[in-house]
């Protein structure tokens, strides 16, 4: 992953290391300098050297002198939690120095170094196919009507803006989590029959960005769904009884342990922060969750969405030396899950405690996850 971005001589210079100990530095697009595990082993403080060639201006019509320059740069990092100390030296003299935390690292815009492979993402795919109607703002309108009309002829008129309702504050979430980490976002767009996506142009540099990125739109659907229940609670209103549970099952769905759904990334962030083997080994568990839960159910929205999840598992675990993303510590990883098990159990609770109600439609989604 790529923790340090400095400039030399008008070219970046690119520190990458991983938790198993190795590290590259790249001065532009050439690796200058490289430590392997074995050697990184017992060492505290890490030292990069490597010379440049200077030419000198010649005089009286002499040969040009060529000059050595002597580059050498020390880091000391600890990575639970993430700290990162620095020194670059050029002929023994100090040029640069400082320390690095997590915030440090998440604020920071992404600098390409290396022939490092691409990334496959599956938001990043279906975004590339938007990317194309960018200049055309009238795409979103067209894709909320064919949403409406898509669910209006599934369900009916009113149900389909209620579930319009439920996505749009769902993938409003995202947005919000984008915006928090300064991330420029194209606002999102509905999808009929696969119901939103939030968009950016810019990528994220942390597991923990990637973690409450994800979760925030089911949290905002929790508050959704609980404003909705108090407001029911309050007017006898049923359609507010209807929204709080469909909305509740919606989001719940969406937390599932399946790529490429939030639940899944948030599982993914926190198992690969762990261990790439261990990510890889609880990915595959999720997805065997989601082949049984779509064959059970019959889904086969699920099911397609499996297919594009599993693309994912295989480019992240084959790239995993090569990510970019700073891994969460075990703080982050124990308030990833916390927050995961809270919203989970909260739309739980929520879809339980209307499947208590005499009235069948508002007891309809207890009856499914209980059937």
């Amino acid at each position: 992953m790529h923790l340090l971005n400095l400039e030399l001589f008008g070219k970046p210079l690119t520190l990458d290391a991983s938790m198993a100990g190795w590290q590259q530095l790249f001065w532009g697009n050439d690796c200058v300098s490289q430590i392997s595990a074995s050697e990184a082993a017992g060492q505290e403080k890490l030292s990069h050297k490597f010379e440049l060639t200077h030419q000198l201006p010649s005089q009286d019509g002499e040969e040009p002198i060529e000059h050595k320059i002597e580059i050498a740069l020390d880091n000391v990092i600890e990575w639970q939690p993430f700290g990162l100390e620095y020194q670059l030296h050029v002929d023994g003299e100090t040029v640069a120095s400082g320390t690095l935390n997590e915030k440090d690292i998440e604020q920071r815009e992404i600098v390409d170094a290396g022939q490092s492979k691409p990334k496959f993402s599956t938001i990043g795919l279906l975004g590339l196919g938007l990317k194309l109607f960018k200049s055309a703002k009238v795409i979103k309108v067209l894709l909320a009507a064919g949403s409406l009309a898509a669910y209006s002829w599934l369900f009916s008129f009113q149900f389909a803006v209620a579930l319009i309702l439920c996505l749009v504050f769902h993938e409003y979430g995202h947005v919000k989590a984008m915006k928090y980490f300064g991330m420029k976002t194209k606002g999102f767009y509905l999808i009929p029959f696969l119901g939103g996506m939030a968009v950016t142009d810019e990528k994220i540099n942390t597991r923990w960005q990637d973690v409450f990125i994800s979760i925030m739109g089911p949290f905002f659907g929790l508050i959704l769904s609980i404003a909705c229940l108090i407001g029911y609670w309050i007017t006898d209103i049923e359609i507010l009884g209807g929204l709080a549970v469909f909305n509740a099952l919606l989001n719940l769905f969406q937390l599932l342990p399946v790529l490429p759904l939030d639940g899944g990334h948030v599982l993914k962030s926190i198992a690969y922060s762990v261990n790439s083997k261990v990510g890889l080994a609880i990915c595959v568990l999720g997805a065997a969750l989601g082949v049984y839960v779509s064959y059970y159910f019959g889904l086969a929205l699920l099911g397609f969405l499996l297919a594009l999840g599993s693309i994912e598992i295989f480019f992240e675990y084959k790239y995993r030396h090569n990510t970019r993303l700073l891994p969460l510590d075990r703080y982050g990883q124990i308030v990833s899950a916390i927050w995961y098990l809270i919203t989970a159990g909260g739309l739980a609770a929520i879809i339980w405690f209307m499947g208590q109600s005499a009235n069948e439609a508002l007891a309809l989604p207890f009856k499914i996850l209980g059937s």
